[in-house]
């Protein structure tokens, strides 16, 4: 019997260290690229990889999900809408291969609480255009399953950090700031932890579910820095407020949303137990890893 093929688009930050953990677990892993450079170097990894992007779908798309169990999206959004599924819905509607499909979204769907807590069941309000672009995206990959019956659930990602991008990384490469706004909290996520979110789900399907993934602390970013600085041993950035920071629109747009972020879904739907609950532990855990402790 063939191992199961997990078909990744879009195999960026997240979706990797999703993949290598199917990958040491035996699975056929596939993915897609956007250069001919990338493409050449995950074929050496031992991944198939397929150009696709905006306007370049996928070759002969039957063909590059033939035998696909189980398919991972994290392609976001453009101005035009979803990609992969302007391009390839049908394609995705007609693998009858498949046993479970999930999309990457964002706790950003909700827009701004004011720092209360919310939860999946909430009326999504996204506040800016990129947020609003995930709602539709949502929607599309939501009515894919009712209409098609693709085993879609939805994975609504809070912060993402990570080894190689944590508040670690940017206290050594100096682009850490600490940013004062009085109130504002921060729900994070580390990767890890969305792995294996994934993969429990992967082992209790719920066809249609959405699944906020964040975990237990949410927290000013200021204090994450600070607690980075102190495992490196330096000082901290000083403390600026919002209106002083001079941050570009990219940057001053996460400002402009405060939340707490429900992750009890996760715990008891799926049986997750967060090998990093706070930042504290993850940070903790990567120091002691890069110190070889």
């Amino acid at each position: 019997m063939a191992s199961p093929r997990l078909f990744v688009f879009g195999l960026g930050f997240t979706a990797r260290v999703f993949a290598d953990r199917l990958k040491a677990e035996g699975w056929r892993i596939a993915a897609t690229c956007r250069g001919e450079d990338k493409r050449a170097a995950l074929e050496a990894q031992g991944i198939e990889a397929f150009l696709f992007d905006r306007g370049r779908p996928l070759e002969d798309a039957r063909a590059a999900l033939a035998g696909t169990t189980h398919l991972l999206v994290s392609v976001p959004p453009d101005e035009r809408g979803d990609p992969v599924l302007d391009q390839h819905a049908m394609d995705l509607a007609d693998l009858r291969t498949l046993d479970w499909a999930g999309y990457l979204s964002t706790t950003g769907v909700y827009g701004d609480t004011k720092g209360e807590w919310v939860g999946e069941a909430a009326w999504l309000r996204p506040t800016g255009e990129r947020q609003k672009r995930r709602v539709e995206a949502e929607r599309g990959w939501l009515n894919l399953y009712r209409q098609y019956g693709v085993p879609m659930h939805l994975f609504r990602l809070a912060g993402i950090y990570g080894p190689g991008r944590s508040a670690l990384d940017n206290v050594r490469d100096g682009t850490a700031r600490r940013v004062d706004k009085p109130g504002q909290v921060f729900s994070r996520i580390h990767v890890e932890d969305i792995a294996a979110t994934l993969r429990a789900s992967m082992d209790k399907p719920t066809l249609g579910a959405v699944y906020n993934v964040a975990d237990d602390l949410p927290s000013p970013s200021h204090e994450v820095v600070s607690y980075a600085c102190g495992l490196l041993g330096v000082e901290p950035p000083p403390l600026v407020p919002f209106e002083e920071a001079g941050l570009s629109p990219m940057a001053a747009s996460f400002y402009a949303d405060c939340r707490r972020v429900k992750n009890d879904r996760i715990k008891r739907q799926l049986g997750v137990a967060l090998a990093y609950p706070d930042y504290r532990a993850g940070l903790d855990a990567q120091f002691a890893a890069e110190s070889g402790r």
